[in-house]
């Protein structure tokens, strides 16, 4: 029992460093990188669709992202998706492919960056805090019913708080990771 506990906490906690791993990539850090566009959705058929399944997306050097649709048709569309984003893109057209480059950052931009990306760190915490109190919960509703000794819960509450430690220092380092990236030139 206290086991299955644990094993359930420590995959939602898994998720939530998860997600916070793929909320961090969307923030641009001013180089270019393929992943960058992952969220971006084009109208293909009738269908809104991720842009890597319409086109190829890769880095044609560190500030240019090459976008190469498998359609000679949906450039268009491509680029009006890329240009509605949320991420400030101009795509420029080249015949049978886009090329978006990435404007640099100023400082100003890199600080509100930085405070975006405080903000999803500590919304990954909080989210890890609140399945070490769910797990305790359920220790403890354990221990009321007598399913479990005093000392069980006592040990498995240490575990989980392990567990807690353990995720919240990953959101740490990938927050000090994000931070360093975004305040390089």
């Amino acid at each position: 029992m206290i086991e299955d506990i644990q094993k359930d906490a420590r995959g939602r906690m898994k998720k939530s460093v998860e997600a916070l791993k793929s909320e961090l990539v969307k923030i641009r850090t001013g180089r270019a990188h393929s992943s960058l566009l992952d969220h971006v959705t084009v109208e293909y058929y009738g269908a809104e669709v991720p842009i890597n399944q319409v086109a190829n997306v890769s880095a044609a050097d560190a500030r240019t992202l090459l976008v190469t649709p498998y359609e000679r048709g949906m450039i268009g569309k491509i680029e009006k998706a890329i240009m509605q984003s949320d991420l400030g893109l101009n795509p420029a057209s080249q015949g049978d492919v886009l090329r978006v480059p990435m404007p640099a950052l100023n400082e100003e931009r890199r600080k509100e960056l930085v405070k975006v990306v405080r903000n999803e760190a500590e919304q990954a915490r909080v989210a890890i805090r609140n399945i070490r109190r769910d797990a305790n919960q359920d220790l403890k509703s354990l221990a009321k019913e007598k399913e479990i000794t005093e000392d069980d819960q006592r040990r498995g509450e240490e575990q989980i708080q392990k567990l807690t430690d353990q995720f919240v220092a990953q959101v740490d380092e990938l927050l000090e990771n994000k931070e360093q990236e975004l305040m390089a030139i």
